[in-house]
């Protein structure tokens, strides 16, 4: 359990902006997507917004502040708006972690410049900033890399349905309402789970090693 005191307010106060901006950011880009293909829903419900009252579900931001996971108001969209459908269903689906891949990039570059830059500043202070620009582009990193897990009700499984052959999509589509969550979150806190139960610290945990390599992969392109 966290602990509740000074030191605790102040790391939330620091690292919540940004990583509920990435949440808000990553909403607007799927309403916008959906817009420009012809869908005006999330546009009509006012979610055609940066205002992060418009995104944030209450719930899902308490989880984020206590336990430092958790999840943002999908947006409404309306397939058969779409034109065209296909094309767009997958370029909506893909543009919120396509927004969370362009805040890494761009604050992996300022990571790079502040190499630069913050050599003149204080040990101190070129150490906070370059950790606070790594968190940012790393949180980026992992919502880009989870969205698109393909499964219910991240935006992957909606890219893989697109992809799939017309008469197969209804069966896949029955699956993953079915089983979709109950694997996504035997994925999140499975391996803990057992980790607790077995006393065995070693239990291999997908997501972490997903998460993990795509952050090197990620990083390491933009040299750092």
């Amino acid at each position: 359990m966290p602990t509740f005191d000074a030191q605790w307010l102040l790391y939330k106060l620091i690292l919540l902006p940004p990583l509920l901006f990435s949440l808000v950011l990553h909403e607007f880009a799927h309403a916008r997507t959906a817009l420009a293909f012809g869908d005006p829903t999330a546009k009509s419900m006012g979610r055609l917004t940066l205002n992060p009252l418009a995104h944030l579900d209450p719930i899902g931001t308490l989880c984020i502040i206590l336990v430092g996971f958790g999840w943002a108001k999908p947006v409404p969209v309306n397939p058969l708006n779409l034109e065209p459908r296909k094309l767009g269903d997958i370029a909506v689906s893909l543009a919120g972690p396509a927004s969370n891949l362009m805040l890494a990039v761009i604050f992996g570059l300022l990571l790079r410049l502040w190499w630069t830059v913050g050599l003149t500043k204080s040990p101190t202070t070129f150490q906070a900033v370059h950790l606070y620009l790594l968190y940012i582009a790393s949180v980026n990193i992992l919502l880009c890399t989870f969205n698109l897990i393909p499964l219910f009700p991240l935006d992957g499984h909606h890219v893989v349905r697109e992809v799939l052959p017309l008469d197969s999509q209804e069966g896949f589509m029955h699956w993953q309402r079915r089983f979709g969550p109950i694997l996504l979150m035997a994925l999140i806190f499975g391996p803990n789970l057992l980790s607790m139960i077995t006393r065995n610290p070693n239990i291999p945990d997908p997501l972490r090693w997903l998460f993990h390599h795509v952050r090197i992969i990620v990083l390491a392109a933009l040299g750092i």
